[in-house]
């Protein structure tokens, strides 16, 4: 019997040793954000002291919203990231343009409807992956903590899509296991759920909680376990 594995990207990476944290916990790909507008937002100094710390076969993935590419070509020069994530609405011809893999998200909002997904999807055919998440809210592009209705997604729409799907928008570990189950996605990806937590309930945006890493790779395996 061949085990699906579910790759998991842990994103918003601030700090080196919780990228270190991720790695140890089973993570395949750590995320540096480098969109000015949010407090995960990383340096490219930051970034390359935090990719330098990474051990091997953990791949960096440095998100991008609406970039100058001048903005994308500095932190390349800086930064040895192996992925793009473009989480605006760039066209897939500037998505290429630099010489790396890249995902594209794809807002997933209950008026789209699977031609409205396959339509969007269907720009970026040669992407590494497509990341569905929840649409923009409170001026974020993602990290919102909010889930979509999943399922929109139906197998049907999925069988489709030209690219590997990347879940994200709202999982935590609580409902990772059953987005997995539900959906099967290739890989899953969280920023705000594994954050450390305030004294009001509210993740702190930028600081990782290595427990809730844990906790959220344990729980994607389990359900990999079950879904075979």
């Amino acid at each position: 019997m061949i085990l699906h594995r579910t790759r998991i990207k842990i994103c918003g990476i601030t700090e080196v040793e919780h990228g270190v944290a991720a790695a140890r916990a089973g993570a395949d790909a750590i995320g540096l954000v480098f969109w000015p507008g949010t407090a995960r937002r990383v340096t490219a100094e930051r970034g390359a002291a935090i990719a330098a710390a990474m051990p091997p076969f953990v791949s960096i993935v440095g998100l991008f919203v609406d970039p100058d590419p001048a903005e994308v070509r500095a932190v390349l020069a800086a930064v040895p990231l192996d992925v793009l994530q473009f989480h605006g609405r760039e066209a897939a011809d500037f998505c290429r343009a630099f010489g790396r893999p890249y995902l594209k998200s794809v807002p997933v909002r209950s008026e789209s409807g699977e031609a409205g997904l396959l339509e969007y999807a269907a720009r970026y055919g040669d992407a590494a992956g497509l990341l569905f998440d929840a649409p923009p809210a409170d001026g974020l592009p993602g990290g919102t903590g909010r889930t979509f209705d999943w399922s929109t997604l139906t197998a049907r729409l999925r069988a489709r899509l030209p690219r590997p799907v990347v879940l994200s928008g709202g999982l935590h570990p609580g409902n990772v296991a059953a987005a997995i189950g539900e959906l099967r996605p290739w890989a899953v990806d969280v920023s705000s759920g594994v954050e450390a937590i305030d004294a009001d309930g509210k993740p702190l945006k930028g600081i990782k909680d290595p427990a809730r890493i844990a906790a959220f790779i344990e729980e994607v395996r389990h359900a990999d376990v079950r879904s075979t």
